[in-house]
């Protein structure tokens, strides 16, 4: 019988999503659904929510929750990966709460900046388990990573982990649409072209009929410029760079040392940056779950359509040999040809029963290159960190990110290290 791996399959609501989608499957009929998590109760609503679906819809799967990790994972054909080491509370409250005492703010801290330097660091240990079990019990597994930050993580399954890994992020899905609805602009029949580093990759080229729409497209958002909106950062980047940036204004915001200076506090109120932003949206979510829970978990007649993840379809193309296209972060073996080698880059990928190929990009124009570097700095000293242990490797780290070095003096970020090293104690034994 063939497998899926769900790793931290207590995500209840995307568990629904990649698994609920993939019992709607015909060539993933049969399969065994294997869930893992380390959070018992969690574990057992998934189970059930699945079950629930499965009566829905008449599935063959088989549906197994395991409490064994490695057991969980042997002999799986694909693993999907999201898991949040840490969780909201305490490590997000740390993440926050330690650079605000050096002045430091912040809107999401999950993927670069300060905060996602220590995200990286507490969950890459984590990555290098899971990567051992697959080497031993499923090898030739493809690993799906949903889990943030996307970059270093996919980047250190590749090329530490011994692990075939493609990640996975809502960003070039939703890019086109979050635009154009924003624009008030028609988007059937538009075609484009993006690439570059996941939550920073660029619409590159984007035309309907032939036509260039960039023209249009930049002034109608020049106009929108002059009336608070809620993609005030994207479109100024756009504007001052010349292309529309795949992730969201709130992350946006803090990749680049522009928006949020304690120098020029007129800018979070100008370009509406949610300072924060992250912490309430967990908040929230723990509050939203609370009050669902017993319509996903508890519902017998719980039914499902199939969403627009990416992960059933991959499955199903791997499965029919029936090609479909994904924007995936995969290593840079020559794609992005004026971005470094050693990064994870988000580029067009074609998926059949080969796996997964990266489709040639080639230069990025230089400004989005420069742009992208400076992330790429961060992520690869995070790497190093995290696999030589060396903390000056973090200071480094810290000291490239370009919100960070903007805002502090390099005495400043040393000392706010030692201080989120000390505060995440047993996260992060390796440094203390």
């Amino acid at each position: 019988m063939s497998k899926i791996t769900f790793l931290g399959a207590g995500s209840t609501v995307f568990v629904k999503n990649v698994l609920g989608d993939s019992m709607l499957v015909p060539s993933l009929q049969g399969f065994e659904l294997a869930l893992y998590d380390i959070n018992p109760e969690r574990l057992k609503e998934s189970e059930s929510m699945l079950r629930n679906i499965q009566a829905s819809n008449g599935s063959t799967v088989r549906i197994v929750a395991y409490s064994d990790r490695k057991e969980a994972l042997r002999g799986a054909k694909y693993v999907v990966n999201a898991i949040q080491v840490g969780g909201y509370d305490p490590c997000t409250i740390t993440d926050f709460e330690v650079p605000k005492k050096y002045g430091l703010r912040q809107t999401i801290a999950d993927t670069l900046g300060i905060g996602g330097i220590f995200r990286n660091l507490r969950t890459i240990p984590v990555m290098m388990d899971f990567a051992r079990d697959i080497r031993e019990v499923c090898p030739d597994a493809w690993f799906l990573n949903y889990t943030n930050p996307m970059a270093v993580l996919t980047n250190v399954m590749n090329t530490h982990g011994g692990v075939k890994t493609v990640g996975l992020c809502h960003s070039v899905q939703a890019c086109i649409s979050h635009l154009f609805d924003g624009l008030g602009m028609d988007k059937e029949g538009v075609r484009s072209r993006i690439a570059g580093i996941n939550h920073m990759a660029w619409l590159l080229e984007v035309t309907k009929d032939g036509v260039d729409l960039y023209p249009e497209i930049k002034r109608r958002a020049a106009e929108k410029q002059k009336e608070k909106h809620e993609d005030m950062v994207r479109y100024e980047l756009m504007l001052k760079f010349g292309y529309y940036v795949t992730e969201s204004s709130e992350h946006n915001a803090e990749y680049h040392p522009y928006f949020i200076k304690k120098n020029y506090p007129e800018l979070i109120e100008r370009f509406n940056i949610p300072l924060d932003e992250y912490p309430r949206r967990c908040v929230n979510q723990i509050k939203g779950w609370e009050e669902m829970r017993d319509s996903i978990v508890n519902n017998a007649s719980l039914s499902h359509e199939r969403s627009h993840e990416y992960a059933s379809y991959i499955f199903d193309a791997m499965e029919t040999n029936v090609p479909f296209k994904i924007g995936g972060n995969v290593m840079n073996t020559g794609l992005i040809t004026n971005l470094p080698r050693e990064a994870c880059v988000e580029v067009p990928c074609l998926v059949d029963a080969s796996g997964v190929t990266p489709t040639y990009v080639g230069d990025l124009p230089p400004q989005l290159a420069a742009l992208n570097r400076t992330n790429i700095n961060t992520q690869l000293l995070t790497i190093e960190a995290a696999m030589t242990g060396k903390k000056e490797h973090i200071y480094h780290a810290a000291m490239l990110d370009p919100h960070t070095a903007a805002e502090l003096s390099m005495d400043d970020i040393v000392s706010m290290c030692d201080d989120l090293i000390e505060a995440h104690g047993d996260w992060l034994p390796k440094f203390r």
